[in-house]
């Protein structure tokens, strides 16, 4: 046949074909003479004005990001598909050839549709009874992806890929009319980002990531040709299995595709034959491997707790959608570089001394939590757990310490959890006498000073309701102090912090009221857990409840809510930052794939806590901790050497529970707070050996050093910044002069103190005096002291010494009433009006 009659047959033929498959649209390309007029020219462009803007402006599914505070440290990639789009002047030449050759020789010289291919495919179809050919074009592969992407549920999805001459049609339309829309290097760009490569690579960075371990820009010409030969068909030349093994059959395809792709590289005249032979010499090597995806997959190991706390942060910020799907959605698709506010160091700081005091595998939890006063910046979050799913198949966890679960076979969260152990709802733990702070804060902000004073005894019977229990007696609470020889007397809130004096807070708290001490907790940033609006059918309560009915909850004071290290360390953080509290927050910055930062990562502050209040609570909470008060009244503390090991101005408080349930100390330095715990998470009943309470000394324990040296390796390198001094105001409120009422009797000088405004309590056992036995020896303080406070009479036993006339044979020990079945303390050695007191 001569040549022009084979051109007239062709012509003709896919002029009929095309008309079966796109009507007059293609034709008209075909005939660009009769595309200008007529119907041919209305169908153009009525494709181009139903031209989805999904082609144009809605981009495929990004890979998000998320780096350590320094921009710089990968954390986490978190991804529906792993994608980064990238420009084409990123994408090397050789890289755009190979595609063009392996997919559309024609690409730069067809308008969209390449109608000899359609006649091509067509006939060769026709004559093998099955489809084996195709004719798209990367025009109209683009398309197809960019119509299934911009689908919303499975069925779009699933009908931008079914096999109809309605979808086929759809494409050439819409290829005709993006080819007006778009330049070729655009299309081309969209589709090297867009298309799927397998071993779960979307786009041609990631597919040069998984396969090669490089970015495009450094591909060579045999690794270019493979990666092209992949988008055909990735099951089948896709060698990499999903366990990392390598499937031979598949390999040996994919060698061989990779080849035939440099033969048609070779034919294009992208390459020359002495490139192509050497390609095609070479071995098939794949040596990427696929991003890391989620939480359970950190780059910095430690992280995964911090990771999902960051991710359980975004799900509940409106700004990246109106639910939780559209939240999540955003993260995993949405392209942004998320820049969290965890602290390298500081992590690995945290998790070394963790691991150090109590490594993973054992049975409690130890936890630590650093927190960023002033910004609520969390800067590590460390626990001896590994974040990850412990495997059903092969479990490594222990059983549940909670004997009930236990004897079903369910197993605990050690070694491996994914439970939110430092930060959620779900967890929490009683944190003991750190509680003080808030009973402390409560005072401060009522009007009790620094210097306010207290007779400490023990027990102390309060007159709070207690039915029953070991801290009963007589039908109220009865607090006692752990250490009475060391911890009674007459404290300030200086010494009764620093020696953690039960006895004092819990006389406190009656004073001040529990509703101000939880409204204070709250003001910090606690929350409670459980049913606020009714008790169980057993008669238990929840802290809710507790929290919401406060009249009579004097034991607010000892910590016995079930709270999380995150808000502890961040509670201590906004009394360092003078009383401004601020959200704990993961993030420093937020970018999404147009480089604008969004403002949801800026922190969420307000002054909550007066800041004279919180300076006062900082200045009595360097006592515990070996530090100085900036007014000098420490007196000795619970973790004394705990300063020295820091090195910095430091302030904080140790906390044990009843029953040894669990063991916390919180520290805080100006720039950083740090709260730390260990507990059972399974079972808070457990408890924790007596090795693991803190004591006075951080270098023995668990907690208490893990927390200690944490803060000081966080620190090294930063400077010391003294706390500021709070104002005499807050430090001893008003003096008062206390009179004299040396020698006279205990109702007199009951009398003389009240009308002075102080409340008068009396010191059990009596002291060697000049004055008579049975009157008031001195008081405790004597002098002055601030208005309100309280002063204890001392009791003369007689028997001579400084003071007034003193006379032989008065009693040495206060009379006794025995009722039958107790005996107690009476007057003239106790004051009417208080409760009775137990001989101890």
């Amino acid at each position: 046949m001569r040549k022009s009659d084979h051109n007239v047959f062709a012509n003709v033929l896919s002029l009929l074909i095309c008309g079966v498959l796109a009507g007059v649209v293609v034709a008209a390309a075909a005939f660009p003479a009769i595309a200008m007029s007529g119907l041919a020219a209305k169908t153009g462009a009525q494709a181009f004005a139903d031209l989805p803007t999904e082609l144009t402006v809605k981009r495929s599914p990004q890979m998000s990001k998320i780096y350590a505070n320094d921009g710089k440290t990968l954390l986490a990639s978190i991804y529906d598909e792993n994608r980064q789009d990238i420009a084409l002047d990123e994408i090397p030449k050789v890289m755009q050839q190979a595609m063009i050759a392996a997919e559309d020789h024609k690409f730069y010289e067809h308008n969209g549709v390449d109608v000899k291919g359609i006649a091509r495919a067509f006939v060769a179809n026709k004559n093998s009874g099955e489809t084996q050919q195709g004719a798209s074009t990367l025009t109209m592969q683009y398309v197809r992806l960019s119509i299934t992407y911009a689908a919303n549920n499975p069925n779009d999805v699933l009908d931008a890929a079914v096999d109809t001459n309605a979808r086929k049609l759809r494409e050439v339309k819409y290829s005709l009319a993006i080819e007006k829309k778009l330049t070729k290097d655009q299309i081309l760009e969209g589709y090297l980002n867009i298309a799927y490569f397998g071993n779960h690579a979307y786009g041609i960075y990631a597919a040069s990531q998984v396969y090669f371990g490089k970015e495009p820009k450094d591909l060579t010409v045999e690794e270019a040709a493979f990666l092209a030969g992949l988008v055909k068909s990735p099951s089948t030349y896709n060698p990499v299995e999903d366990d990392g093994s390598t499937d031979e059959v598949a390999y040996k395809e994919g060698k061989n595709r990779r080849d035939w792709v440099i033969d048609q590289m070779l034919e294009i005249g992208a390459i020359s034959a002495d490139q192509a032979t050497k390609s095609k010499a070479t071995d098939l090597k794949i040596t990427g491997k696929p991003a890391p995806n989620g939480c359970t997959a950190t780059l910095v190991a430690s992280a995964g707790f911090f990771c999902d706390f960051l991710q359980r942060w975004w799900m509940n910020e409106p700004a990246f959608g109106a639910n939780s799907y559209e939240r999540e959605r955003a993260l995993k698709t949405g392209g942004y570089k998320i820049i969290s506010s965890l602290d390298v160091p500081t992590q690995n700081a945290s998790k070394k001394n963790v691991e150090k005091y109590l490594a993973t595998g054992k049975k409690h939890a130890l936890m630590v939590v650093a927190v960023e006063p002033g910004t609520g910046k969390v800067r590590s979050m460390a626990v001896n757990r590994n974040f990850k799913i412990d495997d059903a198949a092969s479990p490594k966890n222990g059983l549940s310490t909670d004997p009930a679960k236990s004897k079903k076979g369910i197993r605990g969260t050690y070694p491996n959890t994914v439970n939110p152990l430092m930060s959620g709802d779900q967890y929490g733990y009683q944190f003991g006498s750190t509680f003080k702070f808030f009973t402390m804060v409560a005072a401060l902000e009522n009007g009790y000073p620094l210097d306010y004073t207290i007779n400490a005894v023990s027990p102390f019977v309060s007159k709070f309701p207690i039915a029953s229990g070991p801290a009963s007696c007589g039908g109220y609470w009865c607090p006692v102090n752990a250490n009475p020889s060391w911890m009674n007397g007459v404290r300030n809130m200086w010494s009764g912090f620093g020696r953690s004096v039960n006895t004092y807070f819990a006389a406190l708290i009656q004073r001040v009221g529990p509703e101000k001490a939880v409204a204070a907790a709250k003001e910090l940033g606690l929350t409670f857990r459980g049913d606020a609006t009714k008790c169980r059918k057993d008669g238990g309560c929840d802290d809710a409840y507790y929290a919401a009915h406060p009249d009579a909850w004097g034991a607010f004071t000892l910590g016995v809510t079930e709270n999380t290290p995150m808000e502890m360390a961040n509670a201590l953080a906004t009394l360092a930052a003078d009383g401004k509290y601020c959200q704990p927050i993961p993030v420093e910055a937020i970018i999404d794939h147009n480089g604008a930062s969004l403002d949801v990562a800026n922190p969420r502050c307000e002054q909550r806590v007066k800041v004279e209040v919180a300076r006062g609570a900082i200045d009595a909470a360097r006592c515990p901790v070996g530090d100085k008060s900036l007014w000098g009244k420490c007196e000795d503390g619970t973790a004394r050497t705990t300063r020295g090991i820091v090195g910095k101005p430091i302030a904080g408080k140790t906390g044990t529970t009843d029953d040894e349930r669990t063991a916390s100390f919180m520290i805080t330095t100006k720039q950083l707070s740090v709260a730390g715990i260990v507990a059972d998470p399974d079972y808070i009943h457990n408890n924790v050996s007596r090795k693991n309470l803190g004591g006075k000394d951080p270098h023995s324990g668990v907690v208490n050093p893990a927390v200690a040296y944490t803060l000081r390796d966080a620190m090294k390198g930063k400077p010391s910044i003294q706390f500021d001094k709070p104002g005499s105001k807050i430090a001893f409120g008003t003096k008062v002069s206390i009179p004299n009422v040396t020698c006279k009797s205990v109702a007199d000088a009951t009398s003389i103190l009240k009308n002075k405004g102080f409340t008068v309590d009396v010191d059990k056992k009596p002291v060697a005096s000049a004055c008579p036995a049975g009157t008031v020896a001195g008081t405790s303080p004597s002098g002055s002291t601030s208005k309100g406070s309280n002063v204890t009479l001392q009791i003369s036993a007689g028997g001579g010494g400084p003071g007034g006339p003193g006379g032989p044979g008065g009693p040495t020990t206060p009379p006794r009433r025995n009722d039958g079945a107790q005996t107690w303390l009476c007057p003239p050695f106790c004051l009417p009006e208080d409760p009775v007191q137990l001989v101890p």
